[in-house]
């Protein structure tokens, strides 16, 4: 039963025209990043990068050599996007893609995860069987149809995104639309909605929206009734989404997506009239099923327990961060801080006030005071710096940090010396105080 529904063969047309829009937006994302300034302020102002722990040996490349990987990422979307060399194509942007990603977390983005996500999707699908150079180059790699797991795996990702980043807002302050009113102060001056954005029915209409949008959209969008209206509500949705919170290609790849949703047929008759029509409804059990079975099932679960995983890590992941990132909580609250740090020879007991904007771009300071994590990577770089001129250091941070507007309170011990201790990436640190009582 099982490999009948996996292995049935179906039209290819959603996939070959998700593969040209993807590549065509990777190439945008990749280009847009430089004329945009971001490899600039992300890769050669910085003089320090926050990179993922445990990938402190990815480094930018000096000088202006990050405006070259960047250009040739984009080359490597376009390749996508024609089909040429796919495999190779595909392989060679997901590794630079993901590089990029780990090297630097100041500027994190949901996005940028799920974009990994799906250039591994993209990698394994045969996405190039059809409008594509490589079947230019090799007549006998055309096809009009595909495995319907093909399908199913892209609609699985996307599904497990938006019921997690659907349920991560259930909770007091974005039900009362506290999180969301201080989330759209910061949009006052916007023209034409800014004011708009300031009204509760607004806020409510966005708060509330957002929940059942993110919740209902894959069901809605997979029962034929409601298919049109979901995608006429998705349309709304990700453009307001990309006007208001300048999210990148990240709304037109979730339009792009709804693609999987309509019949083949239409599809076809709207996008490429000339393809022909698959209708056999074959199933095809390749010789390694039983891989594709497997490798499917654990990435899947992969997928579904990664997000939970603050669930068994004390205190609210709001207040630590602890398990916030790669778990689709989105858009959900609004957070700031201010941090001093203070290094102490041991030798002699001197106290000195680091001076942090001397190492860090303001928007670097702004994460140390509001993520444990940054503060414990930056206690390790002055550490190191201090190590250069001889002295062996404590490092100490005395902060406060304010969740959706609220009092701010006391968030790392002041007592810890951060520089002695160890970073686990699943377990609670101590040295955050416990969150604020409501």
């Amino acid at each position: 039963m099982l490999n009948k529904f996996l292995f049935k063969q179906v039209d290819n047309v959603s996939l070959v025209l998700f593969r040209v829009i993807f590549g065509l937006l990777i190439f945008l994302e990749s280009v847009g990043a430089i004329f945009t300034g971001w490899v600039r302020k992300a890769f050669i102002l910085p003089s320090f990068n926050f990179t993922f722990i445990g990938f402190e040996w990815l480094h930018p490349l000096p000088g202006n050599g990050m405006y070259f990987y960047y250009a040739v990422m984009g080359l490597f979307g376009i390749l996508v996007m024609l089909g040429y060399r796919y495999r190779f194509s595909m392989g060679a942007f997901t590794v630079m893609w993901t590089a990029t990603y780990l090297m630097q977390k100041t500027n994190y983005n949901n996005h940028y995860y799920l974009l990994i996500l799906l250039c591994l999707i993209m990698l394994v699908q045969p996405a190039h069987r059809y409008l594509s150079l490589d079947v230019k180059r090799k007549p006998e790699l055309k096809r009009i149809s595909m495995p319907n797991w093909c399908k199913w795996l892209i609609i699985l990702q996307m599904w497990i995104v938006y019921t997690y980043g659907s349920i991560a807002k259930w909770y007091p302050d974005w039900f009362n639309l506290n999180a969301i009113g201080v989330m759209m102060r910061g949009k006052a001056n916007y023209p034409i909605v800014g004011a708009l954005l300031q009204e509760t029915w607004a806020q409510a209409f966005l708060a509330y929206g957002g929940i059942l949008y993110d919740f209902l959209v894959i069901p809605l969008l997979l029962w034929k009734p409601t298919r049109k209206w979901a995608f006429f509500a998705s349309i709304f949705f990700h453009l307001f989404n990309s006007f208001v919170f300048q999210v990148g290609i990240f709304p037109y790849l979730s339009l792009a997506f709804s693609l999987f949703f309509f019949e083949p047929e239409t599809i076809r008759n709207i996008f490429l009239k000339k393809k022909p029509l698959y209708t056999e409804n074959e199933v095809i059990i390749p010789p390694h099923h039983q891989a594709i079975k497997w490798i499917g099932g654990l990435y899947l679960s992969f997928q579904i327990l990664m997000p939970l995983r603050h669930w068994v890590i004390p205190d609210n992941v709001l207040w630590t961060e602890e398990g916030h990132r790669m778990s689709w909580r989105m858009m959900l609250r609004a957070k700031g801080g201010h941090t001093n740090f203070t290094v102490i020879d041991k030798k002699t007991g001197k106290k000195t006030r680091v001076k942090e904007a001397d190492y860090l771009t303001v928007k670097q300071r702004r994460h140390i005071a509001t993520k444990p994590d940054f503060a414990w990577q930056f206690a390790q770089l002055l550490k190191r710096e201090y190590a250069k001129k001889g002295q062996d250091v404590e490092v100490h941070a005395k902060g406060r940090v304010s969740v959706n507007g609220k009092k701010y309170q006391l968030f790392i011990d002041p007592k810890v010396d951060l520089a002695a201790e160890e970073w686990h990436p699943f377990s609670h640190h101590e040295w955050i105080l416990p969150s604020p009582k409501e």
